[in-house]
């Protein structure tokens, strides 16, 4: 489970996703759709649903995105954007949270 949480959270992020509708709970449907065995139904709605709490439905389809191309996540975390960096600090809490609430 804790490394589950360390790969969520560093961003090397779960393998195959299929693009996702923000209503379906696109980090939530994520995680289902990757091949990791720690991803559990009840573990990936809890995940979904701290990132609701913690992202907006903007954030949510670019982090999901994240988890069939974790290259991405790379790319905004190496940005010197503002942006980018706003958007890892918010991806991080939530990383975090997710750990705290679903572990």
């Amino acid at each position: 489970m804790k490394h589950f949480f360390s790969f969520l959270l560093c961003s090397s992020v779960l393998a195959t996703a299929l693009p996702m509708s923000v209503e379906a709970g696109a980090v939530d449907r994520a995680c289902r759709q990757s091949n990791r065995t720690a991803a559990t139904p009840q573990l990936c709605r809890c995940i979904g649903r701290v990132a609701d709490a913690s992202l907006s439905k903007s954030e949510q389809r670019k982090v999901a995105k994240w988890f069939s191309e974790p290259h991405e996540a790379q790319k905004v975390r190496m940005s010197d954007r503002r942006s980018d960096e706003q958007l890892w600090l918010r991806y991080k809490a939530f990383g975090e949270r997710a750990r705290e609430a679903c572990s």
